[in-house]
């Protein structure tokens, strides 16, 4: 079987607008050749400074230093970065968090709903 390129799933599965956050769906792997996709959804989805951004990992199946960089990127362009959440990673993409020490850096909530219910 071929595992090219080709077969990649694309970085940005969607971007829906939950009353005034911006829910951000990423999926597949995450590195350096999607990286500048997955970093013009993010400032598009901080455009205009919606009142919370949720980045949606559950569908993520592995980042790289570079995917790390760009979550870290993107919460600057929100005003207040305490409103920049991630949910529901998986068991890897939570690794990734842990050993980079991102996950004391970020809200992580086990869900959407979570992150779009937390205080911000």
């Amino acid at each position: 079987m071929d595992h090219g390129g080709s077969l990649r799933k694309p970085p940005v599965i969607g971007i829906e607008e939950s009353g005034d956050a911006q829910v951000i769906r990423l999926g597949g792997e995450l590195d350096l050749y999607n990286a500048d996709a997955v970093r013009e959804a993010l400032f598009a989805a901080c455009n205009g400074g919606p009142s919370r951004v949720v980045v949606d990992l559950s569908e993520v199946e592995f980042m790289d230093s570079t995917a790390l960089g760009v979550l870290i990127e993107g919460r600057t362009k929100l005003p207040n970065r305490k409103a920049f959440l991630l949910a529901a990673p998986g068991l890897e993409t939570k690794r990734a968090l842990q050993i980079s020490g991102l996950d004391r850096h970020f809200s992580v909530h086990d869900s959407v709903d979570e992150a779009l219910a937390a205080e911000v």
